[in-house]
């Protein structure tokens, strides 16, 4: 009979042992260990057909997006802020002549180079945005001064230039922006303008949204997003497109992700395409991933809009979809990356 008790007793100590059924219900929903920092840039999406690309090219854009990549990762790796990742990747591709922004922006009608850029940080959702300026050579710092320096959100043209010169950003003569295969691209266009009121280079069958963008997430968890763009070749009446427009072209909060878009801006504005992202993952509790699909290859492909994004949410998940044949992208984290140009 004592024998039998000690069986009894040892039986419902183990049935007390057992998790109930709520306390199952509550457990963890992520189990994964979350990097300590991730990174990911992209230089435009459009018509990129590898038939069409030479060796020496795409070795260039290569070596630039990785050169990008370490910028920003290697303040990462050593404990430095999102922010500063964020604006040093994309100064790397504003100083390249191979992608729509700074250096290798594209020409306006008039024959003049217009800047746009913005930047916002995930964890105080402040932001800093500039438009149409002709004379700042990586107009992501200025975007980024107007955030810290200022009580604006956004500045543009000339206004913005002056307080450009009072942070004492790097000015530049209007000459620093030209490139010759840019202004033979304009030259082209022009010649074959039928008195449009907007000709791009979408309608010429040259289907490349150049921008520049970076998401970084940093060791404390602060995730920054920062876009960068030249704009429109044959823009006119100072055009403005999505990339300085905070929630269209760029958005950060540590809550959900940080978005960075390319593509063809006016439908990216209408449909807040960056803010939509985040909000899909906050409202609807849906996955970065599914949030960046439902938008990319649904919603943008329903309403005729070209483009793509690069996103990171606050467990360190990147994603990079597009609804074109390729875009430049790279992301890294936990010392290992990836740079891609087409679609595989």
């Amino acid at each position: 009979m004592r024998q039998y008790f000690q069986i009894l007793i040892l039986m419902l100590s183990l049935v007390s042992c057992q998790p109930s059924e709520k306390q199952i219900l509550i457990s963890p929903k992520k189990v994964d260990i979350s990097p300590e920092y991730a990174i990911v840039i992209h230089g435009g999406a459009g018509t990129i057909d590898k038939n069409n690309m030479d060796v020496a090219t795409e070795k260039a854009y290569h070596e630039t997006l990785n050169q990008a990549l370490d910028a920003g990762e290697n303040i990462l790796k050593s404990g430095g802020k999102s922010i500063d990742a964020v604006v040093a990747a994309i100064k790397v591709m504003e100083d390249s002549p191979l992608f729509n922004a700074g250096k290798g922006a594209v020409f306006t009608h008039d024959g003049t180079n217009e800047l746009d850029a913005s930047i916002m940080t995930g964890d105080s959702q402040m932001a800093g945005a500039v438009g149409s300026v002709t004379t700042i050579k990586n107009p992501i710092t200025l975007a980024r001064a107007i955030m810290e320096q200022s009580d604006h959100v956004m500045m543009i043209g000339k206004g913005a230039e002056a307080f450009a010169n009072k942070c004492k950003l790097d000015i530049v003569d209007p000459s620093y922006f030209y490139t010759e295969k840019r202004w033979n691209s304009l030259q082209k266009i022009l010649k074959d303008d039928n008195n449009k009121i907007q000709l791009s280079e979408d309608e010429k069958g040259n289907k490349k949204h150049g921008t520049v963008g970076c998401v970084a997430l940093d060791k404390s968890g602060n995730i920054v997003a920062g876009t960068s763009t030249g704009g429109m070749t044959n823009k006119r009446y100072n055009r403005i497109g999505d990339a300085p427009i905070i929630g269209a072209g760029t958005f950060a909060d540590n809550n959900s992700c940080g978005v960075s878009c390319t593509g063809h801006g006016e439908y990216f504005i209408r449909y807040t395409v960056a803010r939509d992202i985040a909000a899909l993952m906050e409202y609807k509790g849906l996955s970065l991933r599914s949030a960046c699909d439902t938008i990319v290859y649904k919603k943008l492909v329903a309403k005729g809009g070209e483009g793509g994004l690069i996103a990171i949410d606050k467990y360190g998940n990147i994603e990079m979809p597009f609804n074109t044949s390729g875009m430049y992208r790279g992301w890294a984290k936990d010392s290992k990356r990836e740079v891609k140009i087409y679609k595989d």
